[in-house]
């Protein structure tokens, strides 16, 4: 498993209040060949083609995030992560 199945497992072991759709991004943003290149189409359901276009939104900010120009202080951000992590029932410790 990458980092995307680790936290999509994590959330989900530890009861998150993220809708499925938002669980669906966290999973499946890094696979590209899925939603980029439209590759394994045939294995997707109805519902799927509708996540898809929600983890393609998702991707921009996320990769948005990456380059040089944005160069983020953790600590500065700390407290807002915290405060969402209570916001989806994610916060004291994970299992």
């Amino acid at each position: 498993w990458g980092h995307d199945e680790y936290a999509y497992r994590m959330l989900a072991a530890n009861d998150t209040t993220i809708p499925q759709a938002g669980l669906d991004m966290v999973r499946y943003h890094s696979a590209y060949p899925m939603h980029d290149k439209g590759a394994y189409k045939h294995l997707l359901r109805p519902e799927d083609e509708e996540r898809l276009e929600w983890i393609t939104i998702f991707n921009k900010y996320d990769l948005y995030t990456k380059d040089q120009e944005n160069m983020l202080d953790p600590k500065e951000l700390l407290p807002y992560y915290l405060e969402l992590a209570d916001k989806y029932g994610l916060g004291g410790e994970l299992r």
